[in-house]
């Protein structure tokens, strides 16, 4: 976690993201790189390079540059690295592209919660995001003054293709020192027996290296309901799940469980890509 990615449209939920990046980036020595993406009405090479358009980018940069000197003088942001990037490109494809260019290591974004991404996003730029970034991306959906990982809730169905991801799931767990509360979810359409849902965790968990875990079969009449209500249950401080890129989610997140999961749940989501 030694790079961090904020996009900024300088809503207050994108304030709670870049609070708690400069936590992580407090206790773990890293840097932030805080990004604003100017997307103009329209936006197209074209306009971009036409004369009559110069006026109006400049007067959205400028705009932009004002505002995020005013984020980098926050007091939560003092004694940290904290570099600033505005880039004329739509926001799924520069907040991809940045991430890469950068080697970054997370990408923490605000949601506004049940209503979806709409401080950050339009549409459908926020599951791209999501679904397609190579890095972990965390969902921050309001404002955590002790962003403390205690216990951290990963649910799976622990098939072969979750062990790449998994071990990024692991390294972020041993670094926040966190319990890793790993769950299967029965439901009544994908349903195991107790041992055999144990046997599967017990095999795939021996193969790694974990500090502090526990396993848990969990019974719910869906999946998505499923992962909220252990989390609740538990009182979880963190969610983690996989997504499937391209091919969309792994036979144990079928259809839009992930955009569904977090969209609804209160507490902060960590997304890795399978």
């Amino acid at each position: 976690m030694k790079k961090i990615l904020i996009p900024t449209d300088f809503s207050q939920h994108a304030e709670y993201a870049l609070k708690v990046a400069a936590q992580i980036a407090r206790k773990h020595d890293g840097e932030i790189i805080l990004l604003h993406m100017l997307e103009l009405p329209h936006q197209s090479g074209d306009a971009v390079n036409s004369g009559h358009a110069i006026p109006e980018l400049m007067f959205f940069k400028n705009a932009a540059i004002n505002k995020l000197e005013s984020l980098m003088d926050a007091p939560y942001l003092d004694g940290l690295k904290v570099s600033e990037i505005i880039q004329f490109e739509l926001a799924f494809d520069g907040i991809i592209n940045l991430s890469k260019k950068n080697d970054v290591d997370l990408i923490v974004m605000g949601s506004h919660g049940a209503s979806g991404f709409k401080d950050m996003f339009i549409g459908s730029n926020a599951e791209k995001v999501v679904r397609h970034s190579e890095v972990p991306v965390l969902i921050i959906k309001k404002e955590i003054p002790d962003f403390n990982i205690n216990k951290f809730v990963f649910a799976s169905d622990f098939a072969d293709e979750v062990k790449k991801p998994f071990a990024k799931v692991v390294e972020a767990a041993n670094k926040f020192d966190a319990e890793l509360n790993l769950v299967m979810i029965n439901t009544p359409n994908s349903f195991k027996s107790t041992l055999v849902a144990q046997e599967i965790m017990d095999k795939f968990v021996a193969q790694f290296q974990v500090n502090k875990y526990s396993t848990h079969i969990f019974n719910d009449a869906n999946v998505e309901k499923g992962i909220l209500n252990f989390a609740n249950s538990i009182d979880a401080d963190l969610i983690g799940m996989c997504t499937h890129g391209r091919k969309g989610l792994s036979h144990f997140f079928n259809g839009s469980i992930s955009e569904d999961l977090v969209n609804h749940a209160v507490k902060p989501v960590l997304t890795f890509k399978i």
